[in-house]
């Protein structure tokens, strides 16, 4: 495993569907993706839980996983995440348990409470759960259970195995369950930039050690679009920024291929809006000085354990190279 100033780095594919593309082919690109990676030097490689969205592939997420891990070697593989008020723990234990037997080792169990969907799809995943995302503390719980075989029914495969267990947030709420629980925490400030410093505090000042964890331990999410000029960069990223429109716009489309001029597909407003999601310390934009210069400034803000890197680049050998390029940092 390589690092960025002792800093790991790994990797969150949201599985784009490209416009003019089906999930064929994101799921072929993930694989060559996922390889690249591995080979690059980066420390892990996780896919979301996305539902009603016609640009992500990864809605199968367990299923997906096991995919992934059986074209690599050694990169860790996991979810970030699998949103658990939409599934019953025990099936979760169940999946999760027979990928860490089929992959010893590799995988990582990442966990969110938010629907990944709107409520109709979260009606349409949940209508025998009867589960609420008020319920995620207890069902988080559950899973331990399942995994330590104190829980009243066995997980097989699962139980007795030792599956990191992250929690995801894009709030306080999961900062001070991770710290509460003693696990490991990934914050989204790839899109939720404004609350990250304070999610990060509130985690690290109470977190409570555990059996899992010593100390506390944040993997922060940033979103880099790298290239060989700032130019061609800021090129590239014109697909991100249409594709938080367009969810801004309560229509999700598949991501779309870059644009010379995004002023033209967006009002004053919608620009702001979206500038408010994507355009901070968390998004890098540029050639390879700028990824490094915005990198160091975002771990000294931070203090990050370690950072995720998502990359919405519409071309998969532009995105491919935009990994390579950060990995050029790495030793």
């Amino acid at each position: 495993m390589k690092t960025f100033q002792n800093i790991p780095l790994s990797v969150l594919d949201l599985a784009p569907v490209l416009e003019g593309s089906t999930p064929v082919e994101s799921f072929k690109n993930s694989a060559d993706l996922i390889q690249a990676a591995e080979k690059f030097g980066f420390n892990r490689y996780w896919v979301a839980e996305h539902h009603n969205m016609p640009g992500i592939a990864s809605s199968a997420t367990s299923v997906f996983i096991g995919h992934l891990a059986g074209v690599t070697d050694h990169i860790r593989v996991g979810s970030g995440g699998i949103m658990l008020p939409n599934h019953a723990s025990l099936v979760i234990a169940e999946q999760f348990g027979t990928l860490e037997s089929l992959y010893p080792g590799r995988i990582d169990l990442g966990l969110g409470r938010a629907p990944g969907s709107d409520q109709a799809t979260a009606y349409a995943l949940r209508r025998t759960l009867n589960q609420r995302v008020e319920d995620f503390p207890m069902q988080v719980e559950e899973l331990q259970n399942y995994f330590a075989g104190t829980a009243g029914v066995r997980s097989v495969p699962g139980e007795g195995l030792d599956i990191p267990i992250w929690l995801l947030g894009s709030s306080g709420f999961s900062a001070q369950l991770s710290a509460e629980l003693g696990l490991q925490f990934s914050f989204a400030s790839h899109f939720a930039p404004d609350y990250t410093i304070p999610a990060v505090n509130l985690y690290r000042d109470n977190f409570k050690p555990s059996d899992k964890m010593e100390k506390p331990y944040a993997m922060l999410g940033v979103n880099i679009i790298a290239a060989d000029t700032d130019e061609e960069a800021k090129y590239l990223a014109t697909s991100q920024q249409q594709q938080f429109l367009s969810i801004r716009r309560g229509q999700p489309t598949k991501l779309q291929p870059p644009i010379e001029n995004i002023d033209s597909v967006w009002s004053e407003m919608e620009k702001a809006a979206v500038a408010k999601s994507i355009e901070s310390s968390a998004t890098i934009v540029g050639s390879k000085e700028t990824v490094k210069a915005g990198l160091e400034k975002f771990i000294e803000e931070t203090q990050a354990d370690e950072l995720i890197v998502n990359a919405q680049i519409y071309d998969h050998e532009a995105r491919k190279r935009s990994y390579e390029i950060v990995s050029e940092l790495m030793e």
